[in-house]
């Protein structure tokens, strides 16, 4: 007899994991795939020629610059249950990448850099948990390298996140000096051994097995480090965890495949199964539970072109209730279009299964043309509105022409995909022909110029706009049309035809604010 979509969904874990850059996080994605038995070798490990790329960056950029640029899903089963894991950009000029990811995962595991602690972005995205109430688990990586004392560490996260540490593991030692990790909860040691094929069984920390791990001076120093951290800090309390007050610590690293078993397992016990999700039915506030009977989910992600040779367009939908099954027919909220999901997928970074079904806490791909976007609510009746996806306001915007003027149509068409991918936004301005796309960082405009090369063909041109702001207005008609006609040369429209208005700078958006007070200029507009 099939198990229900609440007890289903109560095997879900679905998780991001988030970093800055370089902290090792696409490689403990890699690893926790392999702890979990779902690949034979991780694609960061050492290897010769196409498994040298890993398996989670599949884009070529990715792979040319060894930098997460795009969000990726992979799901699976481990000791009973189903992981959905969200592995998301590091570079903050993807930071959009990120959030809207995270409003598909139910817990982070944020992965800090042993010798460098909190660093800027961590932080940034840190809020962004935050702000969604997000549990975090901590995993200190690198211990294998030297390392920050790990009583800094701990009083970093209190300072900064404002977090209670709740370390379940105590590192012996660091870099050359790394011997292992001792669990607080059970007092049995995990030895390190560099080079090892595969680490040594866990020992008894008091029993005469340790001496073979540990001198004297070492076990001494590991009893009293685990003696002070037991007193000072907190125990780990899963219900403070679950209310996004305390975190739990795991030490390890993750390229020498050491402490990943247990973080994973820690994810396992810890981690939340998918909760009831706030949303609109025909307009009345409601909310969606997992075992709920009707399907339904959001679109956080739109990618183009994961395989170029089928030009294929992908919606990630995260579903949020119900049983779905292949070939089901689900609403699209905003446009009431109904679509026959016959195809679906799960993903497994770049290869991918058809789904036959799936539950509440599950990321599904769904192939189509231009019909799905993100922001998009799904659900079988096509009542249910969930809260839509922010498009913030560019930080660099630059006009963009292709070089060879025949293939202006084709620009048009490839802006319009990227933008609706919300790789970046683009702004069709009311007076003049060209483009101006906006990104949150330069890096976006490299990333997208590689792109139109690779998979439409087009050879691109960014040049400097006289533009350095973009707000979306909204008030009265009659203000919104004194206002657009008083100012013509700097409207535009985005892609959802919203009139935005493109300022030469801060002091321009104050100066229209002030002459126009019943024209409210946003930073932030939902996608929906």
């Amino acid at each position: 007899m099939p198990s229900s979509p609440a007890a289903e969904a109560a095997r879900r874990r679905t998780f991001a994991i988030i970093s800055h850059p370089d902290a090792g996080k696409t490689t403990l994605t890699e690893h926790l795939l392999l702890a979990a038995g779902a690949i034979r070798a991780a694609g960061a490990v050492r290897a010769r020629g196409e498994q040298r790329r890993t398996r989670s960056d599949w884009m070529k950029i990715e792979r040319e610059r060894g930098i997460s640029v795009s969000a990726s899903a992979m799901t699976f089963d481990h000791a009973g249950l189903m992981f959905n894991l969200l592995d998301t950009p590091g570079h903050e000029d993807f930071s959009e990448d990120t959030y809207r990811t995270l409003t598909a995962a139910d817990a982070a595991v944020m992965v800090l850099d042993a010798a460098k602690g909190i660093e800027p972005q961590t932080l940034k995205l840190f809020e962004v948990c935050r702000l969604r109430d997000i549990p975090i688990v901590t995993f200190i990586n690198k211990m294998d390298r030297e390392a920050l004392d790990p009583f800094t560490l701990l009083d970093e996260i209190a300072a900064k996140l404002a977090l209670d540490p709740a370390p379940l593991y105590w590192p012996a030692g660091s870099g050359n000096r790394f011997k292992g990790v001792l669990d607080l909860r059970t007092e049995r040691f995990l030895p390190y051994e560099r080079g090892a094929e595969t680490q040594p069984e866990p020992v008894p920390f008091h029993s005469n097995a340790i001496v073979r791990r540990l001198d004297p001076d070492e076990q001494a120093e590991l009893e009293e480090g685990a003696m002070l951290v037991q007193e000072a800090a907190k125990p780990f309390d899963p219900e403070s965890f679950l209310e996004g007050h305390m975190t739990p610590i795991f030490f390890g690293s993750a390229l020498r495949h050491f402490g990943v078993a247990e973080l994973l397992a820690g994810l396992g016990a810890y981690a939340p199964a998918p909760k009831p999700v706030a949303a609109r039915r025909n307009g009345v506030e409601t909310h969606v539970a997992p075992g709920d009977t009707e399907v339904s989910g959001f679109v956080f992600k739109v990618q183009a072109n994961i395989d170029p040779g089928h030009r294929d367009r992908i919606a990630f939908l995260r579903l949020t209730s119900g049983r779905f099954t292949r070939g089901m027919k689900l609403k699209v909220e905003n446009t009431h279009r109904q679509i026959s999901i016959n195809a679906p997928v799960l993903f497994f970074a770049s290869e991918r299964e058809l789904a036959e079904e799936a539950f509440a806490g599950d990321v599904i791909g769904i192939p189509n043309h231009g019909i799905l976007r993100v922001g998009d609510s799904l659900s079988e009746s096509g009542s249910l509105r969930f809260a839509g996806l922010p498009n913030f306001a560019p930080e660099i915007l630059q006009r963009v022409r292709v070089k060879d003027p025949l293939k202006a149509k084709h620009l048009k068409r490839a802006l319009e995909s990227l933008a609706e991918e919300g790789v970046t936004q683009l702004f069709r301005p009311i007076i003049g022909a060209d483009f101006i796309v906006g990104a949150v960082g330069q890096l976006q405009f490299e990333v997208m110029a590689d792109r139109l090369e690779t998979e439409y063909g087009l050879d691109v041109v960014f040049e400097p706009s006289p533009y350095a702001e973009a707000r979306w207005i909204a008030g009265a008609r009659a203000d919104l049309d004194d206002f657009s006609g008083k100012h013509r040369t700097a409207m535009a429209e985005d892609i959802d035809e919203a009139a935005v208005f493109l300022a030469k700078s801060s002091w321009e958006v104050g100066y229209v604010t002030e002459r126009f007070p019943r024209v409210t200029f946003e930073r932030t507009k939902e996608r929906a």
